[in-house]
């Protein structure tokens, strides 16, 4: 079932299959500018992009930049975004992030790696989506699902996501991660799910699927 190419080659196929269902890939996160997407993919951790699409406007109907989130405060930000789960953490990050932002640097998000993931609940997979789907900056945002796509499909035997975005890195032309990682992503979503997943009618495990992982009949 799974046909014997080496990892850059299976890489290119798998892109060919991603660009034929995928040619665009709009942004899962709604948002106005690059300061409601960072807030909306600090939201996301551990949440659907579609129940933080549901909160989000919520909150921005209220505040959308860093001094009307300060304004609001930090129990009015917990009290909206509580389906987003974490609500004290996030919440505590939002208010604190946007009070740096005004303080340092003028109310708009910096665009460089370091600034962001020195912002509270800023990790690095986070700036990476705003570097890339905000400051349209070549990165390849790695989360728990491209993680396992990764694994699954052999393009990475990485242990975590961090290993696993050196590998992709190496597979894909940089001026294409900004693309294929959203691609991964819906694919994922559509045609290779964690659980109830069918291997004969998803396009690419039923070619490049790890040999391991093929399910014995």
């Amino acid at each position: 079932m799974a046909t014997q190419l080496s990892r850059k080659e299976k890489a290119v196929e798998i892109a060919k299959i991603l660009d034929n269902l995928y040619p665009e890939t709009p942004i899962p996160l709604d948002h106005q500018d690059t300061y409601t997407l960072l807030i909306a993919v600090l939201l996301s951790a551990q949440c659907t992009d579609e129940r933080v699409n549901k909160i989000t406007p919520l909150l921005f109907e209220e505040a959308d930049t860093p001094q009307e989130m300060v304004n609001l405060g930090m129990e009015r930000i917990k009290e909206i975004i509580r389906p987003c789960g974490l609500s004290p953490q996030k919440s505590k990050a939002i208010f604190e992030l946007s009070k740096i932002l005004i303080e340092k640097y003028d109310g708009k998000v910096p665009d460089s790696f370091e600034a962001l993931e020195a912002l509270p609940g800023v990790g690095h997979k986070t700036a990476s989506v705003v570097m890339s789907q905000g400051f349209g900056v070549p990165a390849f945002p790695v989360d728990t699902h491209i993680h396992r796509l990764a694994y699954r499909w052999g393009l990475s035997t990485g242990k975590n996501v961090v290993q696993t975005e050196k590998d992709l890195k190496r597979l894909f032309p940089e001026q294409d991660w900004n693309k294929i990682h959203l691609q991964i992503i819906f694919y994922g979503r559509e045609h290779c799910p964690a659980r109830g997943h069918k291997v004969d009618e998803c396009s690419i495990c039923s070619q490049y699927m790890r040999k391991s992982l093929i399910p014995k009949k």
